[in-house]
């Protein structure tokens, strides 16, 4: 997948699993995302991406090797487009986030595609997602289904979110 991102040269999106050495960047990922300006702020202010909790769940990252300045095989030149976390036990969607700078280019839809995988694989037949309310409209069109709502639970979350479910494997494809 070649071509142009924000002005730079692509180079080839991969899928892989997280590592502890990731965890800044995932962290000012979720930091900095648009998403999360205004009302929505407080959600992630001060939140933090840990080594223990890539270590401990199953969280990939989407990175671009081979663009500007980043070699293939090259961990700490890597751009980092999006990661997601996936829970087993629940079986929930706990993270997911697409760099601003990489909206617009299927890197989500990578992502839902590979977590769908990786929870068929784990033997789960369904994944939950407590949406942030701005991103309900991408989950559906992924073929999420409306479950109900979570409500607010102040001074954590100050507004109700969507919970939605994937159904995975066979028959699970929307």
């Amino acid at each position: 997948m070649v071509g142009e991102m924000g002005g730079a040269r692509r180079g080839v999106v991969v899928i892989r699993r997280a590592e502890g050495r990731d965890a800044k960047r995932l962290t000012r990922l979720v930091r900095s995302s648009r998403a999360y300006e205004g009302r929505y702020s407080s959600m992630v202010e001060g939140y933090r991406v840990g080594p223990d909790y890539i270590e401990a769940h199953r969280v990939f990252v989407a990175v671009e090797e081979g663009g500007d300045g980043a070699g293939a095989g090259e961990r700490d030149s890597e751009r980092v487009l999006g990661f997601y976390a996936l829970m087993v036990e629940p079986a929930e969607l706990d993270l997911m986030f697409v760099a601003d700078h990489a909206q617009g280019y299927g890197i989500g839809r990578r992502l839902v595609e590979h977590m769908r995988e990786e929870a068929w694989r784990a033997g789960l037949d369904s994944v939950r997602v407590v949406s942030h309310p701005p991103a309900e409209g991408f989950y559906r069109s992924m073929g999420a289904r409306p479950v109900g709502m979570v409500p607010a639970n102040p001074p954590a979350v100050m507004w109700d979110r969507p919970e939605l479910a994937f159904l995975v494997g066979p028959g699970g494809e929307s």
